[in-house]
């Protein structure tokens, strides 16, 4: 099952796993099918599956969850050219200037991926430019995207 009937049920995991962890040690390891189901998440990012990936935010999957190398959700479907999955997150409260554990943001990755509507998107949803190593505006320099300057420039 997927989409929102598992959402929903999953999401009652979610919670009590959360509020377990606030009052257990913090090296426990999260619970095997919590990591199955946060990879699953993770993938929906990545293939763009907005309709699922709201279904699972909605039932309670934190909107800025992130994996094991600090990437969002939002960072994955920026990064893999998914414009309305991007919206639908940011709708949902996903933070735009989340850096990854890397220093980078979603809105560079995005240029470095040479993918103008998910720039555009994240601009419009708040992303800052010049924020993270290196920032949007200093990736669309390194690869000489006017495009991207234009989109990256205030009033551009």
């Amino acid at each position: 099952m997927t989409g929102a009937g598992e959402a929903r049920r999953t999401a009652g995991s979610v919670s009590e796993w959360q509020a377990e962890d606030m009052t257990e040690s913090a090296s426990q390891e999260p619970d095997p099918e919590l990591l199955e189901l946060w990879a699953r998440v993770f993938e929906f990012a990545r293939q763009g599956q907005t309709e699922t990936l709201a279904a699972y935010v909605d039932a309670g999957i934190p909107a800025n969850l992130t994996n094991d190398k600090g990437d969002t959700l939002v960072m994955l479907a920026a990064y893999h050219g998914h414009a309305d999955t991007v919206r639908s997150l940011l709708e949902r409260g996903a933070d735009p200037n989340r850096l990854n554990d890397r220093g980078q943001s979603p809105v560079a990755g995005a240029v470095f991926k040479d993918e103008p509507e998910v720039v555009k998107v994240l601009l419009d949803g708040g992303a800052d430019p010049e924020l993270g190593q290196p920032s949007a505006l200093d990736t669309a320099r390194m690869f000489g995207n006017e495009e991207m300057l234009t989109l990256l420039r205030p009033g551009g």
